[in-house]
């Protein structure tokens, strides 16, 4: 067990890959994270993309489901236009990816053994 637990000594940050993030919501829907790439010393890093994100959760018969996406995006602006969209291609590659667990759940082969059937049968001779 020791063995697969983390040391706490040996984290390590990358300096060479801070961002300052920000938080955009429309208090509804939509929140968009835009993470600004930073140098060490807190200013900003030309020579790296501003990233941003989409969140937002869709409502389905379990409860609530988050959704959390990137968005290919240069600005703010961008982004908002660009959620929609983003948020679309995060849900149906959520539900590709459910169908897929269905087809291998159905399609696996179940050892009587698995399935709590099958035991030792002792001979007596």
């Amino acid at each position: 067990m020791a063995d697969e637990t983390m040391k706490l000594d040996k984290i390590d940050v990358d300096k060479n890959s801070l961002y300052r993030e920000d938080i955009f919501t429309d208090l509804k829907v939509a929140t968009i994270r835009r993470l600004t790439p930073v140098k060490l010393d807190g200013s900003l890093d030309s020579q790296r993309d501003t990233l941003f994100s989409a969140e937002t959760q869709i409502l389905t018969p379990q409860g609530p489901l988050p959704i959390h996406v990137p968005i290919e995006a240069k600005s703010l602006e961008e982004a908002i236009e660009k959620f929609p969209a983003a948020v679309q291609l995060g849900v149906e590659r959520l539900v590709e990816e459910a169908r897929e667990m269905r087809r291998q759940s159905t399609s696996r082969i179940i050892t009587p053994a698995e399935a709590g059937i099958g035991s030792k049968i002792i001979l007596d001779r």
